[in-house]
């Protein structure tokens, strides 16, 4: 009996320990649609102050459980799950994405964010998971073809700078880029000597979002610079909880998708035999050269990028990040290297009241480029009956024509693969920037914020052009056949600087009153652009002209101020003002006041519609705002100046050489360009928001447009220069769907539609004389002498081409020379060409696609453009005969399109060149990339999850196009560096 009772007094003594016994968890967190770990979830015990958070593969550990504590998992976009401890050792806890929670996205809208729901103007946002695939060399890539309205249209040469239209742009004359900010910091469009773009320097891993602010009311609050759209880029920061560690690594092969037709050597030997005299025909050679394969070859391009993010000391969110990518051309001696550092420090301090964003970049670039123009159209034109090499050649070793005596002739085409091997051209450049941004809550009233952001962006560049000794294209001062003949060859050096600083400082103070919301901001904004530039001159030639050039400063002032209205999340009113100044314009012209409203109805919050499954979301806005424009290259234009003249304008008296002054044109009354746009948008979900969407209608209007044109004689002392003329009308229509066509624990598929249609016109070109026909418009087409083939012209879309309606015979081959009498005066002039389509496309398109299955991803995208022409300049300047006889001591190949034509002369009075027969419709589909991704969940290595990529970029065009590529942003093709298509394997790893 005394022992039962010792029994029971321990196990009475041990009952306590039992009950309140400390005990430890590890658990995963899936997404219960995909069965994908989720990393960052909060995971606390309710009422406890023990918490964690989820790696990067999702999983967590909790210690000093007892049974029943209540474990809470919760992450945006997600509803949040509760599960009882019960003393198991290992959990799994499932998460379902919530619809309401995702509707709650935040979305930049210039000195602030707004929750998407809530938001009056047109606003597009893309975030990292949505970005295009693949080997994305610069950030344009990401957004290409998943934005409607904006259009983005890259080149082929390694690093290139992609041209971006938001809404078909809305100046002539002015620039059309839109304003890009940079957490926060406003960059400057312009590029240094020697580096390719100014989205080139980042690196698009470290890129979390990019959000484009489209229409006047919601860009107005940036004002001056607004009048092309903004694209607001947010960059990835440092998250609470644990390190996380992911690194990525893909390798592309660059190969050659196309190449322009043009004759082979046995068809060019038939033309010369045919129609080549004695003297031409002895000049053939006996090789068979494919030049384009030549100069053209596979590549290897490797991109890595390695970041880190956490939490220093369990109180400062931090995250740092280094990349580089090396993308060799398909053009031989071609290519891109960027190395980028970047560090950002998120510090939140005293109780949540004060804020601090610290972010930190540099860009090292390497770049080597070629005369492509020279080079690819040497490439197109050179005898391809000729060697690239000849024995006992004086310039390396390289065939080149010489004239009878020896000498080099100055026409002749140089041989493209001496040019691609005996040219450096190379340069470096480094840029350097970041933005500090202190947002502090006042703790007296703490409705109210004040936010100071200050930022700088440097960027140096320096590179040198050097041609060889033995080149032909080096200082060769005597004919060879001359004593003391020599080859210096060629060398020139230059540096560039421009520097951009930026000053926001701002209150924003909001406050809820019950059903009703105000949010008001009002602010001071400061920008400085600076410029110097420095040329060496050809230093081995005589003469040298060095120039040091220092722009003058380019400073803007600003004040800006918000009000957002919101009751009840149903009725929406956002009003925007900003003054803006600018030193481009006198004192009388410098300030432009510019503004924006934007209404709207949150038609699903009403009663009669909130919790409405089939139709889950509708929102009805209207804006209407104004927006400005200044950005053009002449920084004082209003000024009367005198300067000093060049080494081409001196005087020599005596023994002494003075330089001219000479009085500089000038525009005293130059003023702002304006943009007022009206824009109607209906918001949209369906079967609770498993199909969401916009539609957009807009119609903007450009006046006093910045343009360079043409001045009567004597009306100023310069023959052309900007002024303020006329107005361009742009009406469109903006559509997107997205949906989850299937979800389930297995299978997702997701898919997204956007098409946009732009009807832009000028609408009024100033004051003009009787029979003026519009100011002659874009680059200097190959063919004839300084020819131009687009116009400016009130009633047709901006950069329309001019050209002559070309006649045909009976088998529809175009006749030489004959063209119809459009005006019928019974000759054949200038007043007889006519305006023949337009570059700019009507409709676009772009269609992305998602598949998961199990551990496999699979996505392509897809992209159109339908009622875009382009004029076919190597065509005209290559297909017809004489343009490889037209010489007695040298010969040039011919284009394919002689075949079809049987053109003989490249003029002969007939203005060959600016027939309607090379205007060609370029609409096109395009497969632009195809990736499909394993994701292996530490089943490989321990440490981390690893997942692989296969996939092609560039995979195919579909267009009735014949030329290189349908695809060209100015409507002229002519020797145009072609796009690779790539093949590429990836790998991404976390850990």
């Amino acid at each position: 009996m005394k022992t039962i009772y010792k029994k029971l007094l321990f196990l009475f003594l041990l009952l306590p320990f039992s009950v309140f016994a400390q005990n430890t968890l590890d658990g995963v967190v899936l997404d219960k649609a995909t069965g994908q770990p989720i990393p960052g979830v909060n995971v606390n015990v309710q009422g406890g102050t023990n918490g964690t958070s989820t790696d990067f593969d999702g999983k967590f550990k909790l210690s000093n459980l007892k049974s029943g504590d209540k474990i809470i998992a919760s992450f945006i976009g997600y509803v949040s799950a509760t599960v009882s401890f019960s003393g198991q050792k290992t959990i799994s806890i499932s998460l379902d994405e919530d619809a309401n929670q995702l509707r709650e996205v935040v979305v930049q809208v210039g000195y602030g964010t707004v929750k998407k729901k809530d938001a009056t103007g047109s606003v597009s946002q893309i975030s990292a998971k949505e970005f295009n695939k693949g080997i994305n060399v610069t950030p344009e890539s990401l957004i290409s073809g998943r934005i409607s309205g904006v259009n983005v249209t890259g080149g082929g040469a390694p690093g290139a700078k992609a041209d971006i239209r938001i809404r078909g742009g809305s100046s002539l004359t002015a620039s059309n880029e839109p304003l890009i900010v940079l957490d926060g910091l406003p960059l400057s469009n312009a590029v240094p000597d020697g580096a390719t773009s100014i989205l080139s320097t980042i690196d698009p891993n470290d890129i979390e979002s990019f959000t484009v602010l489209k229409d006047a009311s919601a860009a107005a609050i940036y004002g001056s610079r607004a009048a092309n759209g903004v694209i607001v880029i947010t960059t990835k920061k440092g998250t609470k909880g644990g390190v996380k560690v992911n690194f990525s690594s893909q390798v592309g092969v660059n190969t050659v998708a196309n190449t322009v037709d043009v004759m082979s050597a046995d068809q060019f030997r038939t033309l010369v035999n045919a129609k080549g005299t004695p003297a031409q025909k002895a000049l053939l050679g006996t090789a068979n050269t494919n030049w384009q394969d030549e100069i053209f070859h596979t590549a290897l391009t490797a991109n890595n990028n390695i970041s880190a993010s956490g939490s220093l000391f369990n109180k400062l969110p931090v995250r740092l990040s280094v990349g580089n990518v090396n993308n060799p051309g398909i053009l031989r001696n071609t290519s891109f290297e960027r190395t980028t550092t970047s560090i950002s420090l998120n510090p939140v301090l005293f109780d949540n009241h004060l804020k601090i964003d610290i972010n930190g970049n540099l860009s090292f670039g390497k770049n080597r480029f070629q005369d492509e123009g020279a080079v690819i159209g040497g490439a197109l034109s050179f005898d391809p009956t000729q060697s690239v090499y000849q024995a006992g050649s004086r310039y390396g070793g390289y065939f080149e024509w010489l004239d009878p005596t020896g000498n080099l002739p100055l026409l002749p085409a140089r041989n493209p693969m001496a040019r691609l091997n005996q040219e450096e051209k190379r340069a470096t450049s480094t840029r350097k920037w970041g933005n500090v941004r202190i947002d502090y809550k006042f703790h007296f009233l703490e409705d109210l914020r004040a936010v100071v952001e200050a930022g700088i962006d440097r960027f140096d560049s320096s590179g040198y052009n050097e041609q060889s000794i033995e080149s032909a294209l080096g200082y060769q001062p005597k004919a060879f056949t001359e004593q003391g003949y020599a080859n210096f060859g060629n060398y020139n050096s230059y540096t560039n600087t421009l520097q951009n600083k930026n000053l926001n400082a701002y209150f924003n103070y909001t406050k809820d009153l019950g059903k009703f919301k105000l949010d008001a901001t009002a602010g001071y904004n400061y920008q400085m652009f600076q410029k110097e530039k420095y040329v060496s001159g050809e230093t081995r030639q005589p003469n040298p002209v060095e120039l040091t050039t220092i722009d003058p400063d380019v400073n803007l002032q600003s004040y800006f101020g918000r009000l957002i209205l919101n009751y009840d999340s149903r009725y929406l009113v956002t009003l925007n003002y900003r003054r803006d100044g600018t030193s481009r314009f006198s004192k009388e012209n410098r300030w432009g006041n510019f503004g924006g409203a934007a209404l709207a109805w949150n038609v699903a919050e009403e009663s009669f519609l909130k919790g409405n499954e089939t139709l889950s979301g509708l929102k009805l806005r209207f804006g209407y705002g104004t927006t400005g424009q200044q950005d053009i290259q002449a920084q004082y234009d209003y000024l009367r100046r005198v300067t000093l003249g060049t080494i081409n304008s001196q005087y020599l008296f005596g023994n002494t050489v003075y330089k001219t002054a000479r009085p500089e044109g000038y525009n005293e009354n130059i003023k702002w360009e304006e943009l007022t746009e009206m824009n109607l948008g209906i918001d949209y979900g369906f079967f609770n928001d498993k199909i969401t969407g916009t539609i957009n209608y807009f119609d903007k209007k450009s006046s006093d447009l910045l343009a360079e044109v043409v001045v009567p004689d004597g009306a100023n002392i310069r023959n052309s220069g900007i002024y303020n003329v006329g107005s361009v009308r742009t009406k469109g229509v903006e559509f997107s769907i997205q949906s989850d066509i299937i979800k389930n624990d297995n299978l997702t598929w997701n898919v997204a539609f956007n098409a946009t249609y732009i009807d832009q016109k000028i609408t009024n070109l100033g004051m003009t004389v009787d029979g003026f026909e519009g100011y002659l418009a874009g680059d200097n087409i190959a063919g004839g002498g300084q020819n131009k083939i687009q116009i400016n012209s009130v009633g047709y879309a901006p950069n329309s081409f001019l050209v002559y309606e070309q006649l045909y015979d009976a088998n529809k081959r175009p006749i030489a020379g004959a063209y119809v009498d459009r005006n019928g005066d019974g000759k054949i002039d200038d007043g007889d060409r006519y305006r023949a389509h337009k570059p700019a496309p009507d409709y676009t398109f772009g269609f992305f696609s998602t598949l998961n299955y199990k551990k496999f991803d699979f996505t392509m995208n897809w992209r159109a453009s339908l009622g875009n022409y382009i004029f076919d300049n190597v065509n005209s300047n290559l297909g017809y005969s004489e343009a490889g006889l037209r010489r007695q001591t040298d010969l040039s190949n011919v284009s394919s399109d002689y075949l079809n034509t049987g053109f003989t002369y490249e003029d002969n009075g007939t203005q060959r060149y600016l027939s309607d027969y090379y205007i060609k419709d370029a609409s096109f589909i395009k497969l632009d990339n195809v990736t499909l991704g394993y994701t292996f969940d530490k089943s490989l290595l321990k440490a981390a999850s690893l997942r692989f990529t296969l996939g092609v970029q560039n995979v195919f065009v579909l267009t009735k196009y014949d030329g290189l590529d349908p695809e060209k942003f100015n409507g002229i093709d002519n020797n145009v560096y072609p796009r690779a298509r790539t093949f590429l394997f990836g790998v991404n790893a976390n850990f």
